[in-house]
């Protein structure tokens, strides 16, 4: 009796898979509608029916959320790297120019001309140095980004999540932000409704 209540629940929750991998089968197909007609081609219905398969028990929603989590605080702190360069550089062009000011105020008027040359070639030299550091920062920030990608991918491929793999081909990169963009919004659609497994 045993062996057959086992069976019949496997059954059942065989079921109940095959219901949900339909029910998020539709679902994508309903959302893919919302994307660019571009995407829609390169989408599947095989693509769709394996994105719905791997969505089945909820994992790829939670996987999903921590990396944009994560990608939340790398943004957030980049931003305000950023916004610390640029107060900096904010103090540093203040102060030269109240020192440039002091400066002014004292040189007699037989030195005015050579004091004028070297305050403009000390402005030159700071703006030169904010422009470089402020590349500098641009570069890194890129760079951060770029391997937060390179992660994300990564994390998604070994979840088995369809349309991932590591790549910096621009084409596909957007694929895989509409795919997400997908995930998100099915994830989105289930927690209102109270569907999510």
């Amino acid at each position: 009796m045993e062996t057959y209540t086992s069976v019949s629940d496997q059954f059942v929750d065989s079921t109940k898979q095959q219901e949900r991998h339909y029910y998020l089968l539709s679902e994508l197909q309903t959302l893919v509608k919302d994307l660019p007609s571009s995407f829609q081609q390169r989408l599947s219905y095989t693509t769709l029916g394996d994105l719905a398969l791997a969505l089945i028990d909820g994992t790829v929603y939670e996987i999903v959320q921590g990396l944009l989590d994560i990608q939340h605080l790398t943004e957030k702190n980049l931003y305000n790297q950023r916004q610390k360069l640029h107060t900096e550089h904010r103090i540093l062009k203040q102060d030269l120019l109240r020192k440039h000011k002091q400066e002014l105020q004292v040189c007699k008027s037989h030195n005015m001309a050579l004091l004028k040359a070297t305050q403009r070639t000390e402005a030159e030299a700071l703006d030169q140095r904010v422009r470089e550091e402020q590349r500098m920062m641009d570069e890194k920030i890129i760079a951060e980004i770029d391997q937060k990608v390179l992660d994300q991918q990564n994390t998604l491929e070994k979840a088995g999540v369809p349309g991932f793999y590591i790549t910096n081909n621009p084409q596909e990169v957007v694929i895989q932000m509409n795919l997400l963009e997908l995930i998100l919004k099915l994830q989105q659609k289930e927690t209102q409704s109270g569907t999510l497994p």
